[in-house]
């Protein structure tokens, strides 16, 4: 088992930064893909950020690449999500997750959730 809790999310003006922690417990952490993803009122949730075991490889979605930043360190079990110049449609829930290897976090296999974090930017 993977325990993961969220946290650093609130209300932030359009073009503002906020910086999203996700600490895990349990389970090895640095033997897990880590992403990030989002879901806002309505609509499905959807992958934002992946980072790989050693943060030697990271992927973004189209729609948050260039602003948001994800890392990783493994000596204290927490990732990151750093996101810069916030828009409005970057209000949502957010929610790291933990995959057990690439191939299942190339086929969206998340194994462990945290509860999530409110991101609301305002305009």
């Amino acid at each position: 088992q993977v325990q993961l809790v969220e946290s650093g999310g609130g209300l932030v003006q359009a073009g503002g930064s906020l910086r999203l922690s996700c600490a895990a417990s349990g389970r090895t952490f640095s033997n897990y893909y880590m992403g990030w993803f989002r879901q806002a009122p309505g609509q499905e949730r959807a992958l934002v950020a992946r980072i790989s075991w050693s943060a030697d490889s990271t992927y973004y979605a189209d729609s948050v690449k260039g602003r948001f930043t994800m890392s990783r360190d493994n000596a204290k079990n927490t990732v990151f999500l750093q996101m810069n110049s916030l828009k409005v449609e970057d209000t949502a829930v957010y929610y790291c997750a933990a995959a057990p290897g690439i191939a299942a976090a190339l086929r969206g296999r998340y194994t462990y959730w945290g509860q999530g974090t409110q991101v609301t930017v305002s305009s």
